[in-house]
C-alpha cells in the first residue's frame, strides 16, 4: 500500500508538471520513483501514462505528418539506439542507472535554466538528426528517461511553439515504445507490471487536468524555474546517493 501511495502521488505531480509546461511527466516520474525502486522499475511504470498522454499531445497538433518525416531518422535511431542499449538499465550495470538518472538529470535542468541557446543549421540536420536519435535512444535505455539530448535538439532546430510541442510529443511517444519493447525483451515489463502502470493513468490525468488549471493562475515560467531547480536537487541526490 505505501509503494502504491508514492507512485500515486509521484504520477499526480508528474501530470501537474507536464500540464502545466507541456513536457515533464516521464523525468518526474521516474527520477522521483527511482527513490524507492530501481530505475528500470520505475521506467516499466511510467510507460502507459507516458505512452497514453504523448498520443494526446501528438494528435492536438496540425503538422503531424511534415514534422514525422522531418523528424524521421532521429525517430529512427530512437528505436535503434534504444535497443542497441536494451538491457543497461536491468543487466550487470543496473546498479549504475540511478547514477547515470542523475547526472542526466543534473545535465538537462542545467542546460535549460542556462542562456545557452544553440541553433543547428539546415545544413547539419540530416546528419545530426540519426546522431541526436541514437545517443537518446542509449540514454532512455540505461535510464528510463529521453530528454537528452533529443528535447535540446528540438529546440535547436526552430520551431513553432505548436510544432515544438507536436515535435516533443511524436518523439517522446516513439521514445516509450522503443523503451517498453526494450524492457519487456528484458523481462522487466511483467503483466502484474503493465496492470500497475495502467492503473497510475488515473492520478497522472488528475494530475494534467489539475496542471491546466493551475496554468492560468500562475506564471509559466516561474513553474518551469521551480521544477528545473528540483530536477537538479533530484539528479543531485540520485547521482551522490551510492557515497554515502
Amino acid at each position: 500500500m505505501f509503494i502504491l501511495a508514492v507512485a500515486s502521488a509521484v504520477f499526480v505531480l508528474a501530470g501537474l508538471v507536464k500540464g502545466v509546461i507541456g513536457l515533464g511527466l516521464p523525468t518526474i516520474a521516474v527520477g522521483m520513483l527511482s527513490l524507492f525502486v530501481t530505475p528500470a522499475q520505475a521506467a516499466s511504470w511510467m510507460l502507459v501514462p507516458s505512452l497514453l498522454t504523448n498520443i494526446w499531445q501528438v494528435a492536438a497538433g496540425p503538422n503531424l505528418w511534415s514534422l514525422t518525416r522531418r523528424l524521421g531518422t532521429m525517430l529512427a535511431g530512437i528505436v535503434i539506439g534504444t535497443f542497441a542499449g536494451s538491457g543497461i538499465i536491468t543487466g550487470s550495470f543496473a546498479g549504475h542507472a540511478a547514477v547515470a538518472l542523475g547526472v542526466v538529470l543534473i545535465l538537462y535542468a542545467g542546460l535549460a535554466l542556462s542562456s545557452f541557446r544553440p541553433k543547428v543549421p539546415a545544413a547539419a540536420e540530416p546528419w545530426l538528426s540519426p546522431v541526436i536519435g541514437l545517443a537518446t535512444g542509449i540514454v532512455s535505455a540505461g535510464t528510463g528517461i529521453f530528454v537528452m539530448p533529443s528535447v535540446p535538439y528540438l529546440q535547436a532546430l526552430g520551431f513553432e511553439k505548436d510544432d515544438l510541442v507536436q515535435a516533443l510529443g511524436v518523439t517522446f511517444l516513439v521514445a516509450t515504445v522503443a523503451l517498453g519493447l526494450g524492457l519487456a525483451r528484458e523481462g522487466t515489463l511483467q503483466m502484474d507490471t503493465a496492470i500497475f502502470s495502467t492503473w497510475m493513468l488515473l492520478p497522472a490525468l488528475a494530475g494534467m487536468w489539475f496542471g491546466q488549471v493551475v496554468r492560468s493562475r500562475i506564471s509559466a515560467a516561474t513553474f518551469r524555474t521551480c521544477f528545473l531547480v528540483g530536477l537538479i536537487i533530484l539528479g543531485a541526490h540520485l547521482a551522490l546517493k551510492p557515497l554515502f
